[in-house]
């Protein structure tokens, strides 16, 4: 077993509950981390016997690309095309930052973390 991790994906969304949310957007910054067999890929060096970072780091980008009210509501879309799309798989841990959030005082950033398991 092994562990591939995503750190620091960043990107520019519209999440969130105010509507200045939904037009201005903000700056989010998602960590992800999958357990996969990595026993075959660490023998042949091929590509197409591991989990591709490249396709996780796609599915990220274009769940966030989707507008939500919450970060809960995105992690688990995250989640869910992982399992659905990369039946290699068994566990994933996501981690959603909203980056400097509009909540009325100084704070670096809010986040939520969720972990699926097969």
């Amino acid at each position: 077993m092994g562990k591939i991790k995503l750190n620091n994906i960043r990107v520019h969304a519209w999440h969130g509950c105010l509507k200045e949310e939904s037009i201005i957007g903000s700056d989010y910054r998602v960590d992800l981390e999958v357990s996969t067999d990595l026993t075959k890929s660490s023998l042949s060096d091929k590509l197409s016997d591991t989990v591709d970072y490249v396709y996780l780091n796609n599915i990220v980008k274009e769940e966030m690309a989707i507008k939500s009210k919450l970060l809960e509501h995105v992690a688990k879309r995250i989640l869910d095309r992982i399992f659905k799309e990369i039946k290699a798989i068994s566990k994933a841990d996501v981690s959603v930052y909203k980056i400097n959030p509009p909540i009325g005082g100084d704070v670096e950033s809010v986040s939520i973390k969720m972990q699926f398991s097969r």
